[in-house]
This record gives structure tokens, C-alpha cells and sequence, in this order.
């Protein structure tokens, strides 16, 4: 609605200064012809903004010109007050800050709107954190927050899973994402796209160089990509899996991420075995299937079904009795 696109440049333009047409384009979603036609009508309404042209030009309101006006509808005030990952805030020392923000926005909100949103703060939690995650390490957040906050370089410690020493890593950081629980920093290294989980960093030092990160890229549009890269990554093996019914809900479960397809059968009955095909980077993964016992069995390829023969003679030789 236009009403709302006026509030949101008026918003826009309080919050950031002078803001290109073609940039209040974008994120409204309109052609800059009608940004330009918006300006006029916030000019008409009494509204001191402005426009200027050319390579430096772009719409501004006059300096010292603020307004109160929140805009916020009532299922905007709702979405303000379900707020996910305490924990997040948290790890990130905003957790007071965030209950002050919250009371001030609960004061600026329309009479009206205020019970609903405090209603949905109290009737709606979202818990981030997996099921059964376990102790989590502590994460230092601190240094890493700083880099982010002060646009500077990173130079840190790192230990990779797996590896017993650290790497040392001069980064260009675009910021932190919380994902299920974990803190990851997400940096350039050598002008490339960097995925750095915060619980492995052993130390960090922040430059007093300015960050360089590659031109036009968000942190959002970099972790996408990581993302992505992450859950997409092929499999170079794909192993048949015959499952029994009542284990399938829970084998599919844990194995989501690796599966190659829709199971196939297990709904006729307790007897009817469901067959699933994984994907895996190599045959060793195979044996994290053990964990199932006698209630999969692998159909398919050779090789790994030698290779859970292997583990699972592996260990009943250790725990074998010599009496």
C-alpha cells in the first residue's frame, strides 16, 4: 500500500541519512520513477524531504528533522516481541540492552496494539537450541563482536576439527550467525568466502587495519552461499539402507542430511522393512550406522557393507572376553 511505502521511506531516511532513489527502489520493490513520486507526496503532506541529483545525490530529510511515528501495525508489533534465541543476546552481552529496546518500543506502540504484543512475548518461545545437544564449550564472543562492530581485520588462532595444532588466519569478517545453537563467524580469507565456528577459535586479535571485503557482498548473501556449499555438497557414495518400521521415523531423522531420496515402502505393516539410499563423502561414514544395530541393514554397495563388517568385528573384539 502506498501509505505504508511512505512510512517506510520516511523511516528509511531517518534512520540512514541520504539514501539513493535507486537503493529505496530496490528495497521497496518499485521503480525509482515512483520513489521520486513518493518524495513529492511526503513533500506535499508537510514533510521536509529533498532530493538531490547526480553521482553523489539522493534523497534526504532536512537535518534535524525527526518524527515519533512508529507505523507499526498490530501484527508487526506481535512479530517485535517474538523474539528468538535468548541465548543468542545473550552470548552477545545485549541481553539488557534488548529488555530495554523492548520497553521502549511497548511504550511507543499505539495503546491498542500494546496487549497483543505483550501477549505474544508470553505465549510464544522460540528455542534455537537442538534437542539433546549436550554441554555446550564456552565461546568468547567479545573479540569477535568487536571486529564485526568496527569494520576491522581479524587475525586469529583456529584449530580445525580434527587437528590437535592451530592455524593462524589473518580474515576479513562480515559478521556472526547463530545457527542452531552454534556461533559461527563468516570472513573472507584470501578474498574467499570462510565459514570459522566460534568454538574453535583459541584466540583472536582484532587490526587496526580496515576490513576488505569484496564490493557489493552481504552477510547474508555470503552465508547463503556458504550455506548452501554445506548442505548441497555431493556424495561420492551412495549406500542402499533397508530400515525396519519402527526405527525409520528416528533413522530418517538423524540422517536427513544425508539422504539421497524419499524411503521407499515400510507403511504395510510391522514386517515391511523401508529401504533409504544416503549419500556419503566416503565409505568410512558407513559406520556411523552401527549405532542402529540389527534394526538396518545395508543392501548396497560391497564395499560398504565390508566396511561395517570391519567396525562391527572391530568391536566385538575389544569388548570380547579372554575369561
Amino acid at each position: 500500500m502506498k501509505s505504508d511505502r511512505l512510512l517506510s521511506i520516511l523511516l528509511l531516511l531517518q534512520t540512514r541519512g541520504r539514501v539513493p532513489a535507486r537503493e529505496l527502489a530496490e528495497r521497496l520493490e518499485v521503480s525509482v520513477r515512483t520513489v521520486y513520486r513518493d518524495v513529492e507526496a511526503l513533500s506535499a503532506s508537510g514533510v521536509p524531504v529533498y532530493a538531490e541529483r547526480g553521482r553523489h545525490g539522493g534523497i534526504a530529510l532536512l537535518e534535524g528533522f525527526r518524527t515519533d511515528v512508529t507505523g507499526l501495525t498490530a501484527d508487526e508489533s506481535r512479530a517485535l516481541f517474538v523474539l528468538a534465541a535468548r541465548g543468542a543476546h545473550a552470548a552477545l552481552g545485549l541481553d539488557e540492552a534488548l529488555g530495554s529496546a523492548l520497553r521502549k518500543v511497548m511504550a511507543a506502540l499505539p495503546a491498542p496494539f500494546r496487549p497483543a504484543a505483550e501477549t505474544a512475548s508470553r505465549r510464544i518461545l522460540v528455542d534455537a537450541t537442538r534437542w539433546k545437544g549436550g554441554p555446550q564449550p564456552a565461546v568468547d564472543l567479545d573479540t569477535l563482536k568487536d571486529a564485526v562492530f568496527a569494520d576491522r581485520r581479524l587475525r586469529l588462532r583456529y584449530r580445525h576439527s580434527g587437528e590437535r595444532r592451530t592455524r593462524t588466519y589473518t580474515v576479513d569478517p562480515y559478521g556472526l550467525v547463530a545457527k542452531a545453537g552454534v556461533w559461527y563467524l563468516v570472513a573472507d580469507l584470501l578474498g574467499s568466502p570462510r565459514l570459522f565456528r566460534a568454538d574453535r577459535v583459541r584466540g583472536a586479535t582484532v587490526l587496526d587495519d580496515a576490513v576488505r571485503r569484496r564490493p557489493g557482498a552481504e552477510l547474508a548473501d555470503v552465508w547463503e552461499v556458504l550455506r548452501r556449499g554445506v548442505e548441497e555438497r555431493p556424495g561420492g557414495l551412495v549406500v542402499t539402507v533397508r530400515v525396519r518400521p519402527d526405527r525409520l521415523d528416528m533413522f530418517l531423522r538423524l540422517n536427513a542430511a544425508s539422504l539421497a531420496g524419499r524411503p521407499e515402502g515400510g507403511g504395510g505393516g510391522d514386517d515391511e522393512w523401508a529401504t533409504v539410499r544416503l549419500a556419503y563423502g566416503s565409505v568410512v561414514e558407513v559406520r556411523q550406522l552401527l549405532a542402529f544395530s540389527d534394526r538396518i541393514e545395508v543392501v548396497d554397495p560391497p564395499e560398504a557393507r565390508e566396511e561395517l563388517a570391519r567396525a562391527a568385528t572391530a568391536v566385538v573384539e575389544m569388548y570380547r572376553s579372554d575369561g
